[in-house]
């Protein structure tokens, strides 16, 4: 959607990084390595990327925001966000996947992957629903696929394929995925397995 103004972002790894576009094109973007701090960081970095474009936050038409996976924490900021934007701007916005993102501008068939940790990784397999999966213990994976993304190295040697670079950095692709999506539901984190710390339950009381 050309006449789009849509400002993207993501916090869903050890960055906080943002891009707008803005008459088809990416005008501005962000990226700042950073392991903590993204909830006090976010909204100044984006209100850097609108100033350096010379718009204003009335200017946007919609927000696309990377929904994970990836850090829990991270995701749950990105996603609290751009639904607060949205609801305080009156426009709609846009959760797209990490893995998707990596995805776009790349002919399939393609492997996409996130860090999982201690050994797993996320993989986006073509159009499939994304999945967990051991690094010592893939899945079948399409022969001579292109593989994007974290450990793509061991992901092409498994499946014959080709390690490569995706074809936009994270929030740029963000924002042009958002561009093409038709509005739906809120956006909501992407959780392919379950957080790391669970409630506390709840203690019996001693009789």
């Amino acid at each position: 959607m050309p006449d789009e103004t849509i400002l993207a972002f993501d916090t869903s790894a050890a960055h906080c990084a943002a891009a707008l576009l803005s008459g088809g094109r990416i005008v501005a973007q962000a990226h700042e390595d950073m392991t903590r701090g993204q909830a006090e960081r976010l909204i100044p970095l984006l209100q850097e990327v609108l100033r350096d474009a010379d718009l204003d936050w009335s200017d946007l038409t919609r927000i696309g925001v990377g929904i994970g996976p990836g850090n829990f924490t991270g995701i749950r900021i990105s996603v609290a966000a751009a639904r607060g934007l949205a609801l305080g701007l009156r426009i709609p916005a846009i959760g797209v996947s990490s893995l998707e993102a990596l995805t776009h501008g790349t002919n399939g068939p393609v492997v996409t992957s996130v860090d999982a940790r201690a050994g797993k990784v996320y993989l986006g397999i073509d159009d499939k629903e994304p999945i967990l999966a051991n690094l010592d213990a893939l899945p079948d994976l399409p022969r001579g696929a292109r593989c994007i993304g974290f450990a793509a190295d061991t992901l092409a040697a498994a499946c014959d394929g080709l390690a490569a670079d995706p074809a936009h950095p994270l929030p740029d692709a963000i924002a042009l995925v958002a561009a093409d999506r038709v509005e739906g539901p809120r956006p909501a984190p992407l959780y392919i397995r379950a957080p790391d710390a669970a409630p506390a339950r709840p203690v019996p009381p001693v009789v």
